[in-house]
Parts: C-alpha cells; structure tokens; sequence
C-alpha cells in the first residue's frame, strides 16, 4: 500500500507541474482544457479509495501577470469565454482543413427564402425557439460545412461533448442542448441519424426543405445562394447571434449576382418569414460588425412619389478578411450561450 501512495503522489506532482507549464504558455486552448479538468473533477475520483492520501480538488497555481486570480476555479466569465472561443475557432479550421472545405458552402435559396405559395422557409423554422434555435441552427450549418462529398455523411460525427467544444458552449449543459437539438433536426427531417453502439453514429444530410429526400448539391440545381467558409473558419459563427447569421444568409441570397446595394421589397421581406424585432436587430449587430452597410435611396419615377427605402449590401472580403481585434480577450458580439 505505501508503494501505492507514492504513485498516486508522484502522478499528482506531475499533474500539477503539467498545470502550471500550461498557464505559463498563456495558450487558450490549453487554458480551456485546465480549466475543463478541474471541473471535470480528477480529484475525486483518486480519493475514491480511503487509503489514499487526501488531494485538493482545486490545484494552486503561481500568480501570472495574464490573470488577476489565484485558483482555476475562480476564472471570470471573459476569461472562460474567451478560452472557449479561441479553441472553437482552432477546431473549425481544422475541421475544414481536414474536410478540404474550400471557397463557398452552398445552400439552396429555397433554405431562406419561403415559396410564392406560403410556408416557412427553414432558416426561418430553426431559429424559433429562442436559445435552442441558435443551437440547432449553427448545427445544421456545420454539418452542411463538413458534408464534402457523396453520400454527403459524417460517418465519425463528433460526440457532443466535441460539438459543443466546436461552438463554444460551456461543458455544464452544452453536450445537453447539442444532443437536443440533433434529435430536433433529425425529426423534421433535415438529417438522419444512424446510430451505431458503442461508436459515434453516422449523421447523413438530407435535402435542406425538410422532406427527407437525399441531399442533392445545390450548384446542380441552378441559381444557390454561397456562403464564404471563412464563415466558419474566422469565427464568425460563434461571434454572432443566430439572429444575425440568419439575416446574413438572407441578404447574401439577395444581392447574389449583384454588383451593387440592393432593397428589400415589401413582398420579397415576408417571404423571410423574420420578425420586424429581428431584422432592426440583426441588422444593427452586423453593422456594429462591419459585415453590412445601409444605405438610403429614392425609389420611385420622375412624376411618382420617391420615397427612401434602406438599401443593404454585405462585404464577403471583411467576412474572409477578418481584423484581429487588439486586445485578445475582446469579443465581438460573442454570445455566450447560442
């Protein structure tokens, strides 16, 4: 028994070594992953057995010019954001690195835009719901990012515990809301899920207007709408809302092909199927981000009424080329809990 104290000593010296070489890098993802294993809990499943010396549940650290505090545990919230968002980020790129993602994600405009019948277009149906909306959407834009190639599938889908790492949500509900919202979007029809014991299952895009027909790529199907990857490699997706990724993908399918700003008209705006709260909204988010310049134009004949109407025009370079903020823990727009 003394020779298994001291190797449960020695392993717990090295962890805390570990830890602190870790913290001195000033590295957000391996600050995330610390701070991951101390709430995880190593401690106490070492003291399970009585005759094992007691550990700290909580290890100290030095004091590092990079954090105010002096325990793991009392990390304040923009710190963990903060670690959370740039390990999100580094999985994004590396995700469509390794799906050889390239240029523009195709979506049919037939995802944003409701038919000339009626109907709810499914942009619009997946954000309803508050938070859970904004999971289930940025869900269905991943797996559309990471589905490259026929049968358009992910046959080693991340768990959720890794899809939650790869949208920035927290460890304490994030795995939860992830699972949820698959089950979600595996109801309505937008994905099938095979489930496959004891791997991870196999999720399988299906076409985007909820049918469950298979997807079929929208540049065979003429006029798509495309959305940068940069989308996604830049962060963009985890900074902003999913109100204003919403209306991003709205205006990109309105000045497709377009050389300058463009109005919304009245009849083209209801077939959105977005609140009047979430157009003002999102589009001063993506103003204050400066993906969106409105502008102001007369509309009408020399002898009509011209009335102002608000032009909109997306910047794509500002989307592929975006600045590195100066200060490293600010975030634009990041929300916490998407």
């Amino acid at each position: 028994m003394p020779k298994a104290k001291a190797q449960v000593k020695c392993l717990w010296c090295r962890l805390r070594r570990t830890c602190t070489t870790l913290v001195q890098q000033r590295d957000d993802a391996c600050t995330w992953l610390l701070i991951r294993l101390c709430r995880r809990g190593v401690a106490p499943v070492l003291q399970g057995n009585k005759e094992l010396p007691r550990i700290p549940r909580t290890p100290w650290r030095p004091h590092t010019p990079c954090f105010s505090c002096t325990k793991v545990g009392d990390l304040d919230d923009d710190t963990l954001r903060g670690a959370l968002r740039g390990n999100a980020i580094k999985l994004l790129e590396q995700t469509a690195e390794r799906v050889r993602r390239r240029g523009n994600v195709p979506f049919p405009p037939s995802f944003v835009l409701a038919g000339e019948s009626g109907g709810i277009p499914p942009l619009a149906k997946m954000i309803q719901g508050g938070r859970g909306g904004a999971v289930r959407l940025k869900l269905y834009l991943c797996i559309t990012m990471m589905a490259t190639g026929i049968p358009y599938d992910l046959r080693r889908s991340p768990a959720p515990t890794r899809w939650a790492e790869l949208l920035a949500l927290p460890q304490d509900g994030g795995p939860r809301r992830v699972s949820s919202n698959l089950r979600w979007l595996e109801k309505n029809s937008y994905i099938s899920i095979h489930r496959q014991p004891p791997h991870t299952p196999t999720i399988t895009l299906l076409a985007p207007d909820g049918t469950g027909k298979p997807y079929v790529l929208p540049r065979h199907g003429g006029r798509y709408l495309g959305v940068p990857v940069e989308l996604w490699t830049e962060g963009w997706i985890i900074d902003l809302s999913a109100t204003a990724v919403a209306l991003l993908l709205c205006l990109l399918e309105l000045q497709g092909g377009h050389t300058k700003p463009r109005y919304v008209t009245k009849e083209r705006r209801a077939r959105y199927r977005l609140s009047s709260d979430t157009w003002t909204r999102a589009t001063k988010e993506l103003e204050d981000c400066g993906l969106l310049t409105v502008g102001r134009t007369p509309q009408g004949g020399d002898f009509d009424y011209r009335r102002l109407r608000n032009t909109y025009w997306v910047d794509t370079d500002k989307i592929k080329h975006r600045p590195v903020p100066s200060d490293s823990g600010t975030l634009l727009n990041f929300e916490s809990s998407p």
